[in-house]
């Protein structure tokens, strides 16, 4: 296999990759659209939540987007490869360049108006907060929505089990706190068990995500020089071809 064979072989390769994780997020973009006791939902019906959180709310058209378009780039790709497609190969060089522009685009944004993110989850925790304190025990939806949250995730509240204080739940339990937020999850508790071993779900969130940061950084610089990569072949490809076909 010369190298003009090899390269085609990468190509089609690495791109079906592309396509098969397109597929992937495609459907999992799907799926959150259509499952309505997904945290999504549960974010909606939040009252009080900042305006701001709308966009959050459209993550699902966001992963459906992405899906597509991978599913687009890893279909030229492997085309363009097996029948050596100037037009497809030129195609999938342009797409891949832009979206390439557009992620060091949003890397920037995100730095640069990252104290506005700060914000906007200041002022979830606050609508969160207010939501638990008015509802939680006296409405069936957001009481099943928050004890869903809370038993799948293993936490208690937004912040911690404080949240749960006068609450309908609260009250009406002579000032316990619920099971979720207990040794067990077995029935409720007092202010000692709750706060000794459960945490709330936003610092749990943020613990993750913060745990995981440097991983999230690699794969970001991973998938930004897998792209350089494809731009570079697709391209050489594209001269051979050329060159070939003169």
């Amino acid at each position: 296999m010369g190298c003009f064979g090899f390269l085609k072989v990468m190509m089609f390769v690495f791109n079906g990759i592309i396509f098969l994780a397109g597929a992937a997020i495609l459907g999992v973009g799907i799926w959150v659209k259509v499952d309505s006791s997904s945290i999504l939902s549960f974010l909606g019906k939040i009252e009080n939540a900042p305006s701001e959180l709308g966009q959050v709310l459209h993550v699902g058209y966001l992963l459906i987007a992405i899906g597509a378009l991978l599913v687009v780039i890893g279909f030229l790709g492997c085309c363009g490869a097996v029948r050596e497609s100037k037009c497809m190969l030129l195609l999938f060089f342009i797409i891949i360049m832009l979206v390439f522009i557009a992620e060091v685009a949003g890397a920037i944004v995100i730095l640069v108006f990252r104290p506005l993110a700060d914000e906007l989850i200041q002022k979830l925790g606050t609508a969160a907060v207010q939501n638990i304190k008015a509802d939680y025990g006296k409405n069936s939806d957001i009481t099943g929505l928050w004890n869903t949250t809370m038993t799948t995730l293993k936490c208690c509240g937004f912040y911690n089990a404080s949240d749960f204080v006068e609450s309908p739940f609260y009250v009406s339990h002579g000032d316990q706190y619920p099971p979720q937020c207990c040794p067990g999850f077995s029935s409720p508790c007092n202010q000692t068990a709750a706060y000794m071993f459960v945490t709330g779900c936003f610092p749990m969130i943020k613990n993750l995500i913060d745990s995981n940061a440097l991983v999230v950084v690699a794969v970001a610089l991973g998938i930004a020089v897998l792209e350089v990569f494809a731009m570079v072949v697709s391209m050489i490809l594209f001269c051979q071809i050329k060159s070939r076909s003169a």
